[in-house]
C-alpha cells in the first residue's frame, strides 16, 4: 500500500463537469469487469471530421481536467477524444493498480468502440498511461498507437529516483512497456521531451527501438516531463494527427 501511494497520485477534490471547461463535451460513465463504475469525459470532434477517436490514459497524477488542453485541441483537428480517469482518481472508487488500471482501459475502450462504431481508434497513452495503452494493444490492436514519455518498465524509472533501493525486487507493480511493445502490430510513435527529468530520454527511445519495426521518434528539444510542449504543443499534436492519416 506505501509503495502504491508514492505510485499513483490522483487530485484532491471533485472534478468539474465537462461541459464547463470543453463546451460540448459530455460526463460518461461504464463498469469494468469487476464492477467499478467509472467516469470519464467524452469530446466529440469540431469541425471536418476525421472519422478518428482517441482514447486518453493518463499519466500517474492529476485527473481528468488536467488533460483539457490536449482534448480541445485534438477536437479542433476533428478527432473525437475520450478522457479517462482511472480508479481511486477523479472522484472514481476502488484503489490503482497495475491490474486495476488494465481493466480500467478495456472498459474505456469497450464504451469508445460502443459510442462510435465507425471510428478509426488510436490509444494516446501518457507516461504510466503508455504502459497502460500498450498493454491494451495486445490485445486490443489500435488504428494508431502514441506514446509519450514512456519508460522502459517501472523499475527502470524508479531506480532513476531511488537508487540506493532494491526496486527491482521490491515493487509489485511492474508495467514492463519495452517488453510488450514488441507483441502490438499497430503503427507507434514514441514522443519524448530531451530534457525530460522524471522519464530519462534514453528509456523512451530504448521503447521505441523494441517496437516491431521501430517506432517512429519524435523528440522535443528542450521539454521537461509536464511542459506544455508534451501536453497539447504543436509536435506532439502533429503526431497525433499524422497517426491519424
Amino acid at each position: 500500500m506505501f509503495q502504491r501511494r508514492l505510485i499513483y497520485l490522483p487530485s484532491e477534490g471533485p472534478v468539474p463537469s465537462a461541459g464547463t471547461v470543453l463546451p460540448g463535451a459530455r460526463d460518461v460513465s461504464y463498469e469494468t469487469a469487476d464492477g467499478l463504475r467509472l467516469a470519464g469525459w467524452f469530446v466529440p470532434a469540431t469541425g471536418r471530421e476525421r472519422g478518428v477517436s482517441v482514447l486518453v490514459a493518463p499519466g500517474n497524477g492529476g485527473d481528468r481536467s488536467l488533460r483539457a488542453p490536449l482534448a480541445k485541441a485534438l477536437r479542433g483537428r476533428g478527432m473525437s477524444v475520450l478522457l479517462v480517469d482511472y480508479r481511486g482518481y477523479g472522484g472514481n472508487p476502488g484503489d490503482p493498480s497495475e491490474e486495476g488500471l488494465a481493466l480500467d482501459v478495456r472498459a474505456a475502450r469497450a464504451f469508445l468502440v460502443a459510442e462510435r462504431p465507425a471510428d478509426r481508434v488510436i490509444y494516446f497513452g501518457e507516461s504510466l498511461g503508455a504502459a497502460v495503452v500498450t498493454e491494451l494493444a495486445v490485445e486490443h490492436p489500435p488504428d494508431g498507437l502514441l506514446l509519450r514519455s514512456p519508460f522502459f518498465d517501472l523499475p527502470a524509472v524508479a531506480g532513476v529516483h531511488y537508487p540506493l533501493l532494491p526496486v527491482r525486487a521490491l515493487l509489485r507493480d511492474r508495467f514492463p512497456v519495452a517488453d510488450r511493445i514488441g507483441r502490438v502490430r499497430a503503427p507507434t510513435v514514441v514522443v519524448l521531451g530531451t530534457a525530460d527529468d522524471i522519464v530519462p530520454p534514453e528509456q523512451s527511445r530504448a521503447v521505441a527501438a523494441a517496437a516491431p519495426g521501430r517506432a517512429t521518434l519524435v523528440e522535443v528539444a528542450g521539454a521537461n516531463h509536464n511542459d506544455a510542449a508534451l501536453l497539447d504543443g504543436p509536435e506532439l499534436i502533429g503526431a497525433v494527427e499524422k497517426l491519424a492519416g
